[in-house]
């Protein structure tokens, strides 16, 4: 079993101590149900989407995470078809590079 330390506010950790001594049990096994509990959903959830399903799931959680984040997808973002070629090369280029020294410095 794995230990997990968990970081809350002081009102947070007072109703959790209370609730845990009305269930008569401790936080750590109220956490651990809910972290289980959460697992199992997650697994049931997986099981019944259909794979378009899922990658609409998926697609919104992105957008929700780059508007949480404040980033945007714009058309101006975009790199001309120059752009990209030329920035395709240099990453390949600087891959070569990385890979030769790196066998370069397993010969010495």
């Amino acid at each position: 079993m794995k230990n997990i330390t968990v970081t809350v506010d002081d009102e947070t950790y007072r109703s959790a101590r209370i609730r845990a001594a009305e269930l008569d049990t401790s936080v750590s096994a109220m956490v651990r149900e809910y972290l289980r509990l959460l697992s199992v959903r997650q697994m049931e959830e997986a099981r019944s989407e259909t794979a378009g399903q899922r990658r609409d799931r998926l697609l919104r959680e992105v957008i929700q995470d780059f508007d949480a984040r404040g980033t945007a997808l714009r058309a101006a973002d975009h790199l001309s078809r120059e752009e990209l070629f030329d920035r395709a090369a240099a990453q390949i280029d600087a891959e070569v590079k990385r890979r030769n020294e790196r066998s370069r410095d397993r010969r010495f």
